[in-house]
């Protein structure tokens, strides 16, 4: 997202805040804060930066930047909670061709209170530091650029379905290649998927983090999953390959 883009973004949810705050909020006293992390990572983490979520992703507002300055001057969890229901029900107006186009509705009753609180009481909260996720640092790189919203790759104990299953479809391609998928995802849709993913991540991963990135996902697509007992023995490296048990890559 350009600069231009992000200002636009940010501006009109800091406006929906202070409509928010002149109207007053009430929490959901009902809300699943679990259910909502959960969902936020599945469906909104592709797109905004959170902290305690562990994304961040750059398409959308980062949403600790929009409401930490809120926070601090008094705003409380349930009018930010009420900010981000409006955004869920009634998001900007844009193009769908935009890469930051957000359909209205993406999370809907109960699910979209369970995101609204969930946001509300870690948005901008001073402190929070984002959650060390399995498989190394190459594991890291993929949980906070919301790979793992989308993705099922075991050796990170993801098990996302909007994407094509890593362990399946990796093993076997070249770095190139695995390159090319993340930078022009357009370019080779895998078979029964929407070309849904974003092409930003060339832009917004940076160089290093990308290179640990690729070597993550040539290396350890395919040699571990959620639950193995050998799992605890694969190795991982600082530049974010993998060495599975018994020394094979």
């Amino acid at each position: 997202m350009n600069g231009a883009r992000l200002k636009s973004a940010l501006a009109i949810v800091l406006g929906t805040v202070a409509v928010a705050a002149i109207s007053g909020c009430d929490a959901k006293e009902n809300a699943d804060l679990a259910n909502g992390r959960q969902l936020f990572k599945s469906d909104c983490g592709v797109c905004h930066a959170l902290k305690e979520a562990g994304t961040t992703a750059t398409v959308g507002p980062d949403l600790d930047a929009a409401f930490a300055a809120s926070r601090a001057a008094g705003m409380d969890n349930d009018t930010i909670e009420g900010v981000v229901a409006d955004q869920i029900a009634e998001p900007r107006v844009t193009d769908e061709a935009d890469p930051s186009y957000m359909p209205a509705g993406i999370v809907e009753g109960q699910d979209a209170e369970d995101v609204s609180a969930y946001v509300g009481s870690v948005a901008g909260v001073p402190g929070i530091e984002p959650p060390t996720a399995p498989g190394g640092p190459g594991g890291q790189i993929f949980a906070n650029n919301g790979c793992t919203a989308c993705h099922t790759l075991g050796v990170a104990q993801s098990a996302g379905n909007v994407g094509p299953n890593l362990d399946d479809v990796l093993p076997g391609q070249s770095p190139d290649q695995i390159r090319q998928d993340i930078v022009d995802p357009g370019a080779k849709i895998a078979a029964g998927f929407d070309n849904i993913m974003p092409a930003t991540y060339g832009d917004s991963i940076p160089s290093e983090d990308l290179d640990k990135l690729i070597n993550f996902l040539s290396t350890c697509a395919g040699i571990g999953s959620s639950g193995d007992e050998g799992d605890a023995n694969i190795q991982f490296n600082d530049d974010g390959s993998c060495v599975a048990p018994g020394g094979g890559k």
